[in-house]
């Protein structure tokens, strides 16, 4: 299974999600619960003991790879987020195929492809460049380490503000699936579908710099129009990385 890590950007660190992030976690998701209609996002120190619990035992069985996420100006933990619906295409062709099952030894394993979800931010990290950041952290590790051939995201249709976040980062929209499972309100909901290939990573890996590039720096252009040109081409724009990260096993 894949070797937990620890992502490291300018404004963001994504660690391994941990029983001692419990406190910092429920201060986190005490702060305003009025954006969390559609996640589930622990409400109290008992809760969150048992959020990271549950998100532990889906790591331990090969099904994700939870962090908390962590703001560099001051070391606060301002959410969570993680991989999961980890797949593993390598070894033999069997038919049908079993999901999820890597091909030996599972301890070297890293998949083929993987989602990002369960994403949420206190209220002070959202709208500060946290989340793309974030995004691109993980999109990297994903393309660049795992060599991982798709990512896949997903929202609650109706989860506008996520929606538009995910179509800001380059990825291409795979319709709505509709009446496809019982919503956090209890009502039966349809879901939107999304996915980054890895033959379109460098044009969406630019796209995500270039906006985080414009959003640190008044002066930049801005980076719409050559968004909509690197995509129509589908390849990268010239110019050096804006972020940088580090990818180290956790401690």
């Amino acid at each position: 299974m894949p070797v937990p890590v620890t992502l490291y950007g300018r404004t963001v660190r994504l660690e391994p999600l941990a029983e001692h992030h419990a406190a910092a976690l429920a201060e986190a998701g005490a702060e305003d619960r009025t954006t969390y209609a559609f996640t589930p996002v622990p409400h109290g120190l008992e809760a969150a003991r048992e959020y990271i619990a549950r998100a532990l035992a889906d790591q331990a069985a090969g099904r994700s790879m939870p962090f908390a996420t962590v703001s560099t100006a001051d070391n606060r933990v301002v959410g969570s987020t993680r991989f999961l619906e980890l797949d593993y295409w390598q070894g033999p062709l069997v038919w049908p195929p079993v999901p999820g099952i890597p091909y030996g030894d599972p301890l070297e394993a890293v998949p083929d492809a993987a989602e990002i979800g369960n994403t949420w931010l206190s209220p002070r990290a959202q709208g500060t460049g946290i989340n793309t950041e974030a995004k691109l952290l993980m999109l990297r590790h994903a393309f660049e380490g795992w060599g991982v051939q798709r990512i896949s995201l997903r929202a609650d249709a109706r989860n506008t503000r996520s929606r538009i976040a995910i179509e800001r980062l380059g990825a291409t929209s795979e319709g709505v699936r509709r009446a496809h499972s019982r919503g956090l309100d209890g009502v039966v909901r349809s879901t939107a579908f999304y996915s980054i290939l890895d033959e379109e990573w460098p044009a969406v890996r630019d796209i995500i710099e270039l906006r985080i590039a414009a959003a640190t720096s008044p002066s930049a252009p801005d980076p719409a129009p050559l968004n909509q040109e690197c995509l129509r081409h589908g390849g990268s724009l010239v110019g050096e990385p804006v972020i940088g990260s580090s990818l180290l096993p956790a401690a």
